[in-house]
């Protein structure tokens, strides 16, 4: 029973509070929907998603388990960010089980009664999420996970691992 009162009152402050920090004391920037503590050397793990076609959200990111890469849709094509054909991706533990398609969590303004579909939707229309921090993940991430999303701080880029290698994208 505590855990399901736990849970709704996490629930509840995520879709009433417009900001989140994970693995941090709070959010200082009035721009930031969701932020990342910068002291460890983890990232954002992307869903593994196997078939796409559903999906039609401007700015959605994904880990493509059919090829093996990180992708982002834009007016209707799906990008590339993983560069290398490489990857690799064990689904041995979501296989046999069941997608609960109604979960989800929304966080900003709307968070609550966001009707877009996703596992996590960030609904703030002016505040942008920041990846986790890491400077040289391709050497201080020692074990990272295909799907792994981080901001490079040595080399001030876009870092993503596909399950076999880093791929690093700098505007």
């Amino acid at each position: 029973m505590k855990k399901i009162i736990t849970t709704l009152i996490i629930f509840s402050a995520i879709a009433i509070k417009s900001q989140m920090a994970i693995g941090k004391e709070g959010i200082t920037n009035t721009s930031v929907s969701l932020e990342f503590a910068d002291t460890e050397n983890r990232g954002l793990v992307l869903p593994y998603i196997e078939d796409k076609n559903g999906i039609v959200e401007n700015g959605t990111v994904i880990y493509d388990t059919t090829d093996k890469k990180i992708k982002y849709l834009k007016d209707g094509g799906w990008f590339d960010l993983s560069v290398d054909i490489t990857g690799v991706v064990d689904l041995s533990i979501q296989t046999p089980r069941d997608e609960k398609m109604t979960a989800k969590m929304g966080i900003g303004v709307n968070g609550a009664t966001d009707s877009t579909n996703g596992i996590l939707v960030l609904s703030d229309t002016d505040k942008a999420m920041i990846l986790p921090k890491v400077a040289s993940p391709h050497l201080n991430i020692i074990n990272p996970s295909a799907g792994m999303m981080v901001y490079d701080m040595t080399k001030r880029q876009l870092a993503v691992y596909n399950g076999t290698m880093w791929s690093f994208w700098k505007p």
